[in-house]
């Protein structure tokens, strides 16, 4: 039998098997740990069933992996989330910038989700996505409470499994309990399963919202370190910047106090957007602080 761990603690691991929607209490096989594999939420598994009625299993082998996340430690992970509200709270869009630059050092697509449309009355969620996608990403406008938007945002989520993530107060919750179809995962139960006794403690998990697809909620995300980079690998991040590098007179330029810079040009233009850049600066001084120390 396969399934998919969900959920890992204590050295159980949850699976969730889509071909009769159960969820079983597993134990990770000895040779595992004699070939220094650890089995990682996301990870797709055969398992030995013990007990059907209680369901209780043995993960027997790991399945090829497509990809890792280092955090949270995640596999065959496609793609990633990020919602912020419009506005209550405001969007900080400095922890956005972050967020993005986490996830492309780890090779990840994003989408960027701007929620409470319902009260947007001044149209700043437009100004937002104009914004991003013009630094070439993908930006959706949602109401979790009206329902605008969310049937383009459960396309997008349809057949992958995604990382989503953002800063409380939002409406996050109120978005994921959107994209669950009670037909597809009894919720209840697998949460009873999951939740009873000592496996209460907030750890990593996967929750199936539809047929081979799974979001993964990402919990702390009220600040988010650089990941050891160098200051002058942070351009990098910034896909905007690339095609504006050409003119700029030095090679190797920190887009800073350069006197010829094609970016600062582009940023005066507007063709780069003001908020963007201003975000770089902050985060290239940090970087640059962080190394006198």
């Amino acid at each position: 039998m396969q399934g998919k761990i969900v959920k890992g603690i204590a050295g159980f691991y949850y699976v969730h098997v889509a071909d009769n929607n159960s969820i079983y209490e597993c134990k990770a096989k000895g040779i595992f740990r004699k070939d220094n594999k650890k089995p990682l939420v996301g990870d797709d598994v055969e398992l030995d069933v013990l007990d059907e009625e209680n369901k209780i299993g043995n993960i027997i082998s790991l399945l090829p992996r497509r990809s890792e996340l280092i955090r949270p430690a995640v596999a065959n992970v496609d793609q990633a989330l990020v919602i912020f509200a419009i506005k209550k709270p405001q969007p900080n869009f400095n922890l956005l910038d972050r967020f993005l630059i986490m996830m492309e050092q780890q090779q990840l697509p994003t989408i960027i989700c701007f929620n409470k449309l319902d009260i947007d009355e001044d149209g700043q969620g437009e100004e937002y996505r104009t914004i991003y996608e013009k630094c070439g990403y993908k930006t959706l406008l949602v109401s979790a409470k009206g329902g605008s938007g969310v049937t383009e945002l459960k396309s997008m989520l349809a057949g992958k499994t995604t990382t989503v993530a953002g800063p409380s107060g939002v409406g996050k919750s109120s978005l994921v309990n959107c994209f669950q179809d009670n037909t597809v995962m009894e919720t209840g139960s697998i949460s009873d399963k999951i939740d009873r006794g000592k496996h209460t403690t907030r750890h990593t998990e996967l929750i199936a919202v539809a047929e081979d697809t799974y979001i993964l909620d990402t919990p702390g995300f009220s600040s988010l370190g650089m990941f050891g980079m160098e200051k002058e690998d942070l351009a990098f991040f910034y896909p905007e910047f690339a095609e504006h590098e050409q003119y700029c007179k030095f090679a190797g330029c920190a887009h800073m106090a350069e006197p010829v810079c094609g970016v600062k040009d582009a940023v005066e233009e507007g063709t780069i957007p003001k908020l963007r850049y201003e975000n770089y600066r902050q985060l290239y001084e940090e970087l640059k602080a962080e190394k006198k120390y």
